[in-house]
């Protein structure tokens, strides 16, 4: 009898920071060319010991410059098994301000609902636009 394999998922956690009716996105500097400047909310791995409340926190001040609270937990979204489970949070700014490390970020903006909706091909992911339809509606 042969074993399977199990299929290996990482966990990604990320927020959505919404001022003025928009939305803050950040432009990915990823050495995969699928990935790369495509938009995104703040978002990265959860590493080993660290929840993923503490991920979101800690990836929005590494890739925006924010220091955020979370106020509540979106939803949960993954696409397919080759995808990551996606933790969407909403956060507010509580300090901080905005830049971002160059290597990993190649531009941070902020969006109207309408915009991301028409640049539904340049995200990163359909959990973006999923999460901004349920805070929107």
């Amino acid at each position: 009898m042969q074993e399977k394999e199990l299929t290996k998922i990482y966990i990604v956690a990320g927020v959505v920071i919404k001022q003025d009716n928009k939305y803050l996105l950040v432009q990915e500097n990823n050495l995969n060319p699928k990935v790369h400047g495509t938009w995104n909310f703040p978002a990265g791995k959860v590493d080993k010991g660290d929840t993923i409340e503490q991920t979101a926190v800690k990836e929005a001040k590494e890739e925006s410059g924010f220091d955020v609270e979370l106020i509540r937990k979106i939803d949960i979204f993954q696409e397919n098994t080759s995808e990551p489970v996606q933790h969407a949070f909403e956060a507010k700014i509580i300090g901080g301000e905005l830049k971002w490390p160059k290597d990993e970020i190649l531009d941070a903006r902020w969006f109207g609902y309408n915009e991301i909706k028409k640049m539904k091909d340049k995200l990163r992911g359909k959990w973006i636009l999923e999460t901004i339809k349920i805070l929107e509606n």
